[in-house]
């Protein structure tokens, strides 16, 4: 650790030597029981897939004005309405959009990790967000304030150009999840949430609970249970006390319907540097 600590800074990649031993060994993340100076030595804004394709100069612009949060699982980083004051660009989170209705109900309708952000109305001119953003896996993000994003999307260049990609991409996620809600079972939707999420996290684990799954899939608890029953009873995955290991991928995508094919090539083919497998 000491070692670490010789090239540990905020919100930048390189050494800070304003920051002091003290600060680094008092600042900590109650949380997560971690010290902060563990979470600034192990990620970077390379690691959101945005930031990891902007050249080194629009990179080194934004730099400065980059926050690392750390994100808890369930906790709602906006509510819709919400006028909001930064953009979300995860980096080993991720953040899933609902649509709340007025009898409590709620759909997720995308779903965000390490290959996007949360909160184009900011740089598109909507400036309210009109869903409730709720982290579906902990973790960490950088964010960066509304102005500031609104001010560099202006500005045009590769980060533009980079953001409306995404947004397309985005979009078709969007209009996918509608048809399969639509359309398709309970097992295949939440086979096609499970890989969309096994994509975005470094593990073939997940904490997810039924009461969670449910919410995003849209449907009844009981309906997640089932689903999830015949998966592990086929070998497909396991389940044990809201955590999720996936067992045998290949077979988990023979049974998918074609919408996790469809966004993930669209994410593919708008997306320079892959962040999605």
């Amino acid at each position: 650790m000491k070692e670490a600590l010789a090239s540990v800074s905020y919100g930048r990649d390189a050494f800070n030597p304003h920051i002091s031993r003290a600060a680094l060994d008092s600042h900590y993340d109650r949380h997560l029981g971690v010290h902060a100076v563990d979470l600034v030595v192990s990620h970077s804004p390379r690691q959101n897939h945005i930031f990891g394709a902007l050249p080194e100069e629009d990179y080194e612009r934004l730099l400065p004005h980059l926050e690392l949060q750390p994100l808890e699982l369930g906790c709602a980083i906006c509510e819709a309405g919400d006028h909001a004051d930064f953009g979300y660009f995860p980096t080993t989170s991720i953040i899933t959009p609902l649509c709340i209705m007025e009898n409590g109900s709620s759909a997720a309708i995308a779903i965000a990790g390490s290959e996007g952000v949360v909160g184009i109305p900011l740089f598109m001119g909507g400036g309210t967000i009109p869903n409730r953003a709720v982290v579906q896996s902990a973790g960490h993000a950088y964010r960066l304030s509304a102005k500031t994003l609104k001010r560099e999307f202006d500005h045009g260049g590769p980060l533009q150009h980079l953001l409306l990609r995404y947004t397309q991409a985005l979009i078709t996620q969007i209009a996918q999840t509608a048809m399969c809600n639509q359309y398709h079972c309970v097992e295949q939707r939440l086979c096609r949430w499970l890989l969309l999420t096994l994509d975005r996290v470094s593990s073939n684990e997940m904490n997810m609970t039924h009461e969670l799954v449910a919410d995003l899939l849209g449907v009844r608890r009981e309906s997640v249970t089932v689903a999830a029953g015949k998966l592990q009873e086929a070998g497909l995955i396991s389940y044990c006390r809201g955590r999720i290991t996936i067992l045998d991928r290949p077979t988990l995508e023979a049974r998918v319907c074609e919408c996790y094919a469809v966004v993930n090539r669209e994410f593919k083919r708008l997306l320079p540097n892959k962040a999605l497998n």
